[in-house]
């Protein structure tokens, strides 16, 4: 099936100004990702807490709620998104993992969530250097993104159909299935991420996998009973420590 946006953007930025994108992460991924991050802080206190590329900051939200006595910053350069995170969290200020980079002084933060964002970087290495300058030395690092190797893209690349979450346009859906086109420019298996985390200056501490919310709810059981091997779950959650 495709599908054709009324307006097409002309570029990245436009595409993710536009508020019909979406921004938001599933509240499934969010909830598995704060647990771990409160579990790794337990006995920190008044922790600094960066949600990068916080979207509408319904994740930052969720966050906040398991994460009592920290400080979470939601931080987005799309002004339309913080325009709506705002309206979720206090704390919300706009910066970028590249160009200017994020408006903390180095080692200044104690763990960053990265949910969703790392498929959309035109420069992944730039942000990884990013993220481990901000965050002070053991700082945590909670990613989360897309899995290209999950059970279902396995099947869909055998029969000769492009895999989900794999994009070859910012206009329409060509050749997938799905019919939201949502920007991915990247995307990883858990051994590509695990390598690239760890040359980026990081210690994987563990990588554990979450659902999909886009799955047919006939397949969800599948999908969640895939969890249980990272390797073949629908979304990677890598927690990793600042070296």
């Amino acid at each position: 099936m495709t599908t054709t946006p009324t307006l097409a953007p002309r570029g990245l930025r436009d595409f993710y100004e536009n508020p019909a994108v979406p921004v938001a992460s599933g509240t499934p991924r969010t909830l598995r990702q704060t647990r771990a991050l409160a579990a790794a802080l337990r006995g920190t206190h008044h922790a600094t807490v960066l949600d990068v590329g916080c979207g509408d900051g319904s994740a930052a939200a969720t966050a906040a709620r398991l994460l009592p006595g920290h400080r979470l910053v939601g931080v987005d350069w799309s002004q339309d998104a913080l325009r709506r995170a705002a309206r979720r969290i206090p704390d919300v200020v706009r910066g970028e993992l590249t160009g200017d980079g994020l408006p903390f002084a180095s080692g200044s933060a104690d763990a960053a969530l990265l949910s969703e964002v790392l498929e959309h970087l035109v420069d992944p290495d730039a942000a990884l250097d990013e993220l481990r300058r901000v965050l002070r030395p053991g700082g945590h690092l909670m990613l989360s993104t897309p899995n290209l190797a999950a059970w279902y893209n396995r099947a869909l690349l055998l029969a000769g159909v492009q895999p989900v979450f794999s994009e070859v346009s910012l206009r329409a859906v060509h050749g997938r299935p799905g019919t939201e086109v949502v920007g991915h420019l990247r995307l990883y298996t858990r051994r590509a991420l695990c390598e690239f985390v760890a040359a980026s200056g990081f210690e994987v501490v563990r990588v554990t996998g979450a659902p999909f919310h886009g799955v047919p709810r006939a397949l969800r059981p599948l999908d969640r009973l895939a969890c249980g091997a990272p390797s073949l779950a629908s979304i990677l959650l890598l927690h990793a420590r600042r070296t």
